[in-house]
């Protein structure tokens, strides 16, 4: 394989013409779709929040190129469009580690979380930030702006007590940082979506306990409030431990209104004590697992209509509910993302994206119809022939059960490859593992596609978009259902004659790491594997992660330390030696989440059994990457990683990675 120099790129040729395409060998084509162009003038809208405030439209957006820096914007009644985050600040908390419900905004004043010193900051607009909190070890989200008492309802996280966990409260903080917090609702585990009625009268929240995850089992309650706002007596209204509930909202004339997944999938439900009815019962999810505080999945346009996002296997979509009929009536989009849907007046804002669409900021005029994109997350003009359209596929798997997946095949309209010759595939397991893949708009599935790998992204048993009891296929099941899955995605698509069997390769991040990795230790199917900030050790992970998940694996393993064993039984780093393939691993220095000794313990095995490994560490990242070079690093590397293995040459001049203990063999892509 030829070897060109470290970090310098060659003059990529423009796409031939479709009348010229070229026979070249699957991986080695040429595609306009790379990092930079990721990279450059790009923001990421994901997990991100829409507020409006009155006329005025507030947006978040995290900036790759200002060291994954997230600012909240600001669009004016007269549509003139300004960053309201000054330099210097990062509106990021770290409730949960992964945050979320970073700002709240009203009147043109935003309160938001530093994540420097995760401080709580008050910014009037043209003014500078002032924080309303002490410098303590003491973390906010999920605000809400309680105008007439001058305070801001938030969700805290407080580090200082000295216990073993963080202390999860409700409190209500000073607008003004002039006295002291109060808590006003305590003594649960975990808190999330402080929501004030109307006339302020009332609080809402959801609520949950240890060893849950609020797509397990969570609680909505309700507080009453008197003038000073004290909350005098409360009552649970929804929820339990077999039962998720979501996103409490008051309609305009103050009645109640959450998510519950109690009839299997996550319905909109009208509060009306133990004769609760789904406003609009349907087999589709109008909420997702709450791994970040924000969401919104619906909001009310009316007394009587709800604005909402819902999802199928076929993607998501936006709908209105008339409350009276319970009709749902569609808003036909090109959109199969969205997210974050709010509404003021006329006018829905929300996230869009799909498979050839850019993740952009969306308005829709409710009368007419009429959408207006504010900002795209990337700019950047894309040719159709270099898009691989995703196709949904349903497989077999163990114990006659059926999985879910997403197909999609090698795409270049100036290219074909040589007769007889059937491509790598790439096998991708999202994280969580309560999350899912959804038909959104993957510029690393299309940076693979466009050079000529066909991808996989698979849903396996465990998650969300396929109602409760498809979530629940996990449960005391990881490491065993998400390898199977993946592995008969695969191999279902090797027998349709879609996939080269001897250049199969798996990657996955966070929880996708560890199904990675333990598919490579444990199972005998792949020639490659990458994780990306993954888990090896679950013991390690169950004793050191943070408090949001330390009893995850409760639900999905067993309790620890009673069953050790199977925590030892389902943790890679035990059985590193049975592996037969190459590995690289990605990681954050600064990992809260899945700590680097993650990776490490994992690389020092590999080394004591010379197998084939490559390891990136980078310096001051954390849970996924957010600075520039690294995204960039971490996608090209990844890319040198397999053209080492499979034996292709690619058309783009990476600096390559370091396999340690690896020689290319004769035949390219067997097992070692």
């Amino acid at each position: 394989m030829r070897r060109r120099r470290p970090g310098r790129r060659a003059d990529r040729p423009p796409p031939a013409p479709v009348s010229e395409r070229k026979q070249v060998p699957y991986g080695s084509w040429a595609s306009p779709i790379t990092p930079d162009l990721l990279l450059t003038r790009t923001v990421h809208m994901r997990n991100q929040m829409v507020r409006w405030d009155g006329e005025d439209l507030y947006w978040s957006e995290l900036r790759p190129d200002e060291a994954g820096r997230i600012v909240v914007c600001h669009r004016d009644e007269d549509g003139a469009i300004s960053d309201f985050t000054p330099q210097g600040f990062n509106a990021r908390s770290r409730v949960h580690e992964y945050g979320g419900g970073h700002y709240a905004v009203r009147h043109g004043t935003v309160f938001f979380t530093n994540f420097k010193d995760q401080r709580l900051y008050r910014q009037e607009r043209g003014g500078a930030p002032r924080a309303i909190t002490p410098e303590a070890d003491i973390r906010h989200a999920d605000m809400v702006i309680d105008e007439p008492r001058n305070r801001v309802i938030a969700v805290r996280e407080d580090h200082t007590t000295g216990a073993r966990e963080a202390v999860n409260t409700i409190v209500a903080l000073d607008a003004l940082g002039q006295r002291e917090p109060t808590s006003i609702a305590f003594g649960n585990d975990f808190y999330s979506s402080p929501k004030l009625s109307p006339d302020g009268a009332r609080l809402a929240w959801q609520t949950w306990n240890h060893p849950n995850m609020p797509w397990d089992g969570s609680e909505i309650w309700v507080g009453e409030l008197d003038r000073d706002g004290n909350i005098t007596s409360s009552r649970k209204v929804a929820g339990g431990v077999h039962e998720s509930v979501l996103q409490p909202e008051w309609s305009p004339s103050g009645e109640l209104y959450f998510v519950s997944d109690r009839n299997d999938w996550w319905n909109i439900y009208r509060a009306r004590g133990e004769g609760d009815e789904p406003v609009c019962r349907r087999a589709a999810e109008f909420g997702a697992p709450q791994w970040v505080f924000g969401q919104r999945f619906y909001d009310f346009s009316g007394p009587d209509e709800i604005v909402c996002i819902y999802s199928d296997p076929g993607g998501a979509k936006l709908g209105r509910i008339d409350l009276n009929s319970g009709h749902l009536r569609p808003i036909e989009l090109l959109y199969t993302t969205l997210a974050s849907v709010q509404v003021s007046g006329n006018k829905a804002a929300m996230y869009a994206g799909s498979s050839t669409l850019a993740e952009r900021l969306l308005v829709i005029d409710l009368d007419t119809l009429a959408q207006e994109v504010v900002k795209v997350a990337n700019p950047a003009h894309i040719e159709p022939g270099y898009f691989s359209l995703p196709k949904p596929i349903e497989f077999p798997t163990e114990h006659g059960l059926t999985a879910h997946a997403s197909y999609y095949p090698p795409r270049n309209h100036g290219y074909d490859a040589p007769a007889g010759e059937k491509p790598p595939l790439v096998v991708r397991c999202h994280g969580g593992p309560t999350g899912s893949a959804g038909p959104g708009y993957p510029f690393e599935i299309q940076y693979w596609t466009s050079r000529g790998l066909a991808v996989v992204d698979v849903n396996y048993g465990g998650s969300s978009g396929y109602g409760r009891a498809y979530r629940q296929r996990l449960n005391g099941n990881w490491g065993i259902v998400d390898v199977d899955d993946c592995i008969n995605a695969a191999r279902y698509l090797v027998e349709k004659g879609l996939a080269d069997p001897d250049r199969v390769s798996i990657t996955g991040g966070s929880a996708g790491g560890y199904t990675v990795l333990l598919s490579l230790t444990k199972r005998d199917f792949y020639n490659a594997g990458a994780s990306h900030y993954g888990i090896g050790d679950l013991e390690l992970f169950a004793q050191e992660t943070h408090k949001f998940e330390s009893h995850y694996g409760e639900t999905m393993v067993g309790p620890y330390p009673e069953r050790a064993d199977v925590y030892r039984d389902r943790s890679a780093i035990h059985f590193a030696d049975n592996m037969r393939c190459p590995v690289i691993l990605f990681q954050g220095a600064e990992d809260k989440i899945v700590p680097p000794d993650q990776a490490e313990t994992f690389v020092e095995a590999c080394q004591k059994q010379n197998l084939p490994y490559a390891y990136v560490l980078f310096e001051g990242e954390q849970h996924g990457f957010r600075q520039e070079k690294n995204i960039r690093r971490s996608i090209e590397g990844e890319l040198n990683f397999l053209a080492q293995v499979f034996g292709f040459e690619t058309a783009d001049e990476i600096e390559p990675v370091k396999i340690e203990n690896f020689q290319p063999r004769p035949g390219v892509g067997e097992r070692i």
